[in-house]
């Protein structure tokens, strides 16, 4: 049996719920062992947020079944989609699979409301409306976790989007509530307007990654442990500048986000890339999966949120749950990404 991660091979029997745990690659939902508490919300999960973000758009129906089953080969269970992923293709994508392998029950399910062109920002009217339209898409009755998506409205009033956000779990559409791209300030309203008996946002996705540091490596990361927030951190890999595929200009000419990733092709990209080189080398692991260990190291962050294009690409993402970095490696890398 072959196992993610470094060291010496440990029966599956003696799997711990925490992330550093090796992770076999053979047998059936290996992983279902390996979960970690999502914050406060009674809701439990691979340490790896599966994002589709890619389906749709990059990735059609049949790769997306692909991606999507090896995940859940692997013992994954969480699942990230938007209302703003390819107007909604994502979503429809995602419930066409779920419907296929009869899988609901077994998968936590994350849906980011609030960009979808018809139904746009979190008024009680359009968000209403935005959850519905993803049930239908998705083709379930409930979302477990529902991110407000405030990177296209950060003026509607916060108490009445928490409002309709406490109707919406009262109706059994919705079980916790997350954010999405919320100022620390926006964050600290909604806590305080939580004492006043509204709903409380538990969970916080900001992108953030060993390129992206800021902004939440300010007042951001402050708040989130003040306030026990589970951190899924998306934009994981750097559109996937950080899988270490993406080299030079001709590489990032051949990927479809080669605009993102030629942003990174300076010293401080390179010097990162380099200092993952180092890293992997000494672990025995992929590249993309040091980049992901890096991110579960850090203070908060739970379960990151990774996008794959391929189901190849989901034994290397996945391994990342499975390595443990020295202290001297951690150091290395944040260094390198200053």
């Amino acid at each position: 049996m072959r196992f993610f991660g470094v060291g010496t091979a440990v029966a599956s029997s003696s799997l711990s719920g925490h992330p550093s745990a090796p992770i076999p690659v053979t047998g059936p939902g290996v992983g279902e062992g390996i979960r970690v508490e999502l914050g406060e919300t009674g809701i439990s999960v691979f340490p790896l947020m599966l994002g589709t973000g890619e389906f749709g758009w990059n990735v059609n129906q049949s790769t997306a079944n692909a991606i999507l089953d090896r995940y859940i080969d692997f013992g994954g269970n969480a699942i990230h989609t938007a209302d703003g992923f390819s107007g909604g293709r994502s979503e429809y994508f995602v419930g066409q699979w779920l419907k296929a392998r009869s899988a609901r029950d077994g998968v936590v399910l994350g849906a980011r409301i609030g960009a979808h062109a018809d139904n746009p920002g979190l008024d009680p009217v359009n968000l209403v409306r935005a959850v519905d339209a993803s049930l239908g898409r998705l083709g379930t009755d409930v979302i477990d976790v529902l991110y407000l998506d405030a990177s296209l409205d950060e003026t509607s009033n916060l108490e009445d989007t928490l409002a309709t956000v406490e109707w919406l779990r009262e109706a059994g559409k919705i079980r916790a509530v997350g954010a999405y791209r919320f100022r620390a300030e926006r964050l600290v309203e909604a806590r305080i307007l939580s004492a006043a008996g509204y709903p409380r946002i538990e969970v916080l996705d900001e992108p953030y990654n060993l390129i992206r540091r800021m902004p939440f490596e300010g007042d951001l990361r402050l708040v989130a442990g003040a306030q026990s927030l589970a951190v899924t951190p998306s934009h994981a890999l750097e559109h996937g500048f950080l899988s270490g595929r993406h080299r030079s200009k001709s590489d990032a000419a051949q990927n479809v986000r080669g605009e993102q990733i030629r942003e990174n092709l300076n010293r401080r990209g390179i010097r990162v890339l380099r200092a993952l080189d180092v890293v992997a080398q000494e672990q025995g692991a992929p590249v993309a999966a040091v980049a992901v260990a890096w991110l579960l190291a850090q203070r908060s962050v739970v379960a990151p949120i990774v996008n794959a294009f391929a189901a190849e690409h989901v034994e290397e993402l996945v391994q990342g749950a499975g390595v443990t970095l020295t202290r001297g490696q951690l150091s290395e890398l944040t260094r390198a990404g200053n």
